[in-house]
């Protein structure tokens, strides 16, 4: 199980929202590439980055930082946030993106979203968010009408590698995880599933930690909770290492 720290990007700080909203913003660094070492030097394995300024306008807006965070790092970044086309996708993945996280597209615009997969294959993922059970677009502000099982088997067959689900009405929140309803996509999914949205304390490590033996959850993104020292990332990584020792897997 991967824990991915957080850095969401917003007018060139690391910040964090609360349910999305870009109104309800908590500025935890002014050095987004100093937050992302600082992970780093923790033990992270994975980095979890999202330009919010690209996600609201369809934009990328935080090209260059994005660019100073790989270079910065010996880690891999995962990056979600603005990118609506390919110009914009090879652009990240030049400048040391391993993979890429697309919502928007992937529901909006289906034949721009296989043919995305097709061009960079293995390194698409889709980013689920849900409020309500339906999925919402354009930086969680409109409302696709969608479910999660009316477009899965769609985003499986155009090659979508991932799959990131996020609960937007616990993001932020540090309210707990939605267990059941990743529990639902991480069984269906033929693709790696990631959590994110309420991932506040160890427990909720604990919780989702035996989804990774029986589905196909892969992880959890954590922001808030990490920032504000209510999930610390070295104990939790070293409790996850503990249950792979017990049961005789490799680190």
């Amino acid at each position: 199980m991967i824990i991915f720290p957080a850095v969401d990007i917003q007018d060139g700080k690391a910040v964090r929202l609360r349910r999305g909203r870009a109104q309800d913003v908590t500025v935890f660094s002014p050095d987004p590439v100093a937050a992302a070492l600082s992970w780093q030097q923790a033990g992270a394995r994975w980095l979890h980055v999202v330009d919010l300024d690209g996600a609201f306008d369809g934009a990328p807006k935080s090209r260059a930082i994005v660019r100073d965070i790989c270079a910065a790092l010996d880690i891999p970044v995962q990056l979600g946030g603005g990118i609506r086309d390919q110009d914009t996708a090879k652009a990240y993945l030049d400048a040391g993106v391993q993979r890429l996280i697309i919502g928007t597209l992937a529901l909006e615009a289906p034949e721009a979203f296989a043919a995305l997969c097709a061009a960079f294959p293995g390194r698409i993922g889709v980013s689920l968010d849900a409020e309500g059970g339906r999925l919402k677009t354009k930086g969680w502000v409109a409302d696709s009408g969608l479910t999660v099982d009316d477009v899965l088997p769609r985003l499986l067959a155009d090659g979508a590698a991932f799959i990131i689900y996020t609960d937007i009405e616990r993001d932020g929140m540090q309210s707990g995880v939605n267990v059941p309803a990743l529990k639902h996509l991480a069984t269906v999914s033929g693709v790696p599933v990631i959590a994110a949205g309420g991932v506040a304390t160890l427990e909720d490590v604990r919780r989702l930690y035996p989804l990774t033996r029986t589905t196909r959850l892969e992880g959890a993104i954590s922001g808030r909770a990490l920032y504000e020292g209510t999930l610390h990332l070295p104990e939790a990584m070293a409790w996850i290492e503990a249950q792979k020792r017990a049961q005789g897997q490799p680190s």
